[in-house]
Parts: C-alpha cells; sequence; structure tokens
C-alpha cells in the first residue's frame, strides 16, 4: 500500500501505468454510463443549457433540440473530473502552485522566444482554446473522443487521426520554435 501511494505523489508518471489506467477508466466510463470518453461537446451542452434558460426561442433549432442537447452530460462530468483531477495529482505531487507569482509563465523555453509577459501567454491559451473547439466540432469529437475512445475500439481513423496530431504538432512547434527547441 505504500508503495502504491508512494507512486501516486510522484510528479511523472510511466506511460505504461497512464495508459493502463486510462484503458480502465475508458471501460468504466463504457460500463457505467454506457458512453465512451469525449469531452469536445460539454461548452456546447452547457451553453445549450445557459441558452435555453436565457433565450428559450434563439436556442429552440436542430442543433441544440437534436445534436448537441443542453444539459449536465457525461462530457460536462468528464471536463470537471479533468480539471479537478489535474489539481488533485498536482497537489498530490506537490508541483501546484495556483496563484504563486510567475508560475503561469514559468516555462524558460516560451520567455526566451515570446517574452516574458504573461498576459500574452493567457492570449494564446485562449485562442488556441477556441480554435481547438472549434475545429472539434467540425472534425465531430476531440482527441480524447477520437484518439483514446476510437483507439479502445481499434478504429482506423483513430490511427490516422493521432499519426496526423503528431505530425502537426511537429511542424507546429518547428514553425514556431525553428530550431530553438
Amino acid at each position: 500500500m505504500k508503495f502504491i501511494l508512494n507512486y501516486l505523489h510522484k510528479e511523472v508518471w510511466s506511460p505504461y501505468v497512464a495508459g493502463i489506467l486510462l484503458g480502465l477508466v475508458g471501460i468504466a466510463a463504457v460500463w457505467i454510463s454506457n458512453s465512451l470518453l469525449g469531452a469536445s461537446g460539454a461548452f456546447e451542452n452547457l451553453v445549450g443549457l445557459i441558452g435555453k434558460a436565457v433565450a428559450p426561442a434563439a436556442f429552440d433549432n436542430m442543433y441544440f433540440n437534436f445534436i448537441m442537447p443542453p444539459g449536465i452530460t457525461t462530457s460536462v462530468i468528464l471536463i470537471v473530473g479533468i480539471f479537478f483531477g489535474g489539481m488533485i495529482g498536482a497537489a498530490s505531487s506537490g508541483t501546484l502552485k495556483w496563484g504563486a507569482k510567475d508560475t503561469a509563465n514559468s516555462d524558460h523555453q516560451w520567455k526566451r522566444i515570446f517574452g516574458p509577459q504573461t498576459w500574452k501567454r493567457w492570449l494564446v491559451a485562449f485562442v488556441g482554446a477556441i480554435v481547438l473547439e472549434y475545429a472539434a466540432g467540425i472534425a465531430g469529437g476531440c482527441t480524447s473522443g477520437l484518439a483514446i475512445s476510437g483507439g479502445m475500439l481499434l478504429a482506423p481513423a483513430a490511427f490516422l487521426f493521432i499519426a496526423g496530431m503528431f505530425a502537426s504538432g511537429i511542424v507546429t512547434a518547428l514553425i514556431i520554435y525553428g530550431k530553438r527547441y
């Protein structure tokens, strides 16, 4: 038991252990909720819920009635779990630095390329999240939905997506950082 507790407090886990645990979470998700892991629809579910309460006529359409119904869905629960799970993981490993001075911009590589301004990092993260959410909506799913759940189902599209994701990440890093990374 002490070994497990010590392992939980490590900052970096073995990718094999993390992969096995992720697979078990995927199986548990299907078993408990009869749905695969996927988070890209969570924000639309919440927007629909708020929109139907504030302006019901504007949200009475095909999208919010049939494609992305409003409410607290498994995707919303997954997003909440990801946030709090990340916070608990960082706290248990001693790396949580919420509100500490300059932790939002402590990456030396980022500072060297873009400068030390924290607002710039927040702006890039916010715009990147909007682009990611929009692209996930166009693609019909996000990384967790396609790569993880699709990979668990051995869907060929999942493996094509994973290859494309890694390739685009490498190209993006080369464009942004050049040979400085």
